[in-house]
């Protein structure tokens, strides 16, 4: 069901990159559950959903990747910290695993899908495509990110991305050296402090005119 365009943007003008959270608050359950369901249902380039999402439920594991985080207080603080990870390469098994869920989804035979397996093969195996992968799966991964954090902000859940970290000691600590996958963007999820003097800034935007050009 559609929302109403006024409280779409006073959710999206209420969020901010909250710099102090409240520790002592944590995200309901219900709430959480319906915040991993919005990555699951990211949208991404061909479906291929080229990523994991760590939730860092562990205190001591937190604190092991804080140091590699420039010390943002946020990574320790935050009800939810969730390390987005991006695949290194994309294979041909990658495409017959959405081809194989895509037909079981749709009731279709796997043959009836041969040509869009084929056209997503030349483009990100076998093209040219296929040596940018690392970016390709980043720029899918941020469109998580933005998902995520909106999703965040309609359920008024503050989040705080986090691009300030340490990517070779994040796969290190979290056991993803030799695996499919790589550290990406971390995002910190809970309630702001009120102490976060951040919170009552005014928010610092260009006028639409000067960024929506209309031809």
């Amino acid at each position: 069901m559609p929302i109403a365009a006024a409280d779409l943007l006073d959710s999206l003008t209420w969020r901010y990159a909250t710099k102090q959270f409240d520790s002592e608050r944590t995200i309901p359950p219900q709430t959480w559950q319906a915040l991993e369901r919005s990555l699951v249902l990211t949208p991404s380039s061909y479906g291929l959903q080229p990523w994991r999402f760590l939730v860092i439920d562990e205190p001591a594991v937190r604190a092991q990747l804080r140091p590699f985080s420039w010390n943002q207080a946020q990574i320790t603080e935050a009800s939810q910290l969730v390390v987005f990870l991006a695949r290194r390469q994309i294979e041909a098994s990658d495409l017959d695993r959405l081809i194989t869920a895509t037909a079981a989804a749709r009731a279709q035979d796997t043959e009836q899908l041969a040509g869009y397996r084929e056209l997503m093969h030349k483009d990100l195996v076998a093209g040219p495509r296929s040596a940018q992968i690392g970016a390709w799966s980043s720029n899918q991964v941020y469109i998580a990110l933005g998902t995520f954090m909106t999703a965040a902000a309609l359920l008024g859940v503050d989040t705080c991305p986090i691009e300030g970290f340490s990517p070779p000691d994040y796969d290190r600590l979290l056991a993803l050296e030799g695996t499919p996958y790589r550290s990406c963007v971390v995002c910190a999820a809970g309630y702001r402090s009120a102490d976060d003097k951040y919170a009552s800034l005014a928010k610092v935007r260009y006028p639409l005119d000067e960024l929506v050009e209309h031809r």
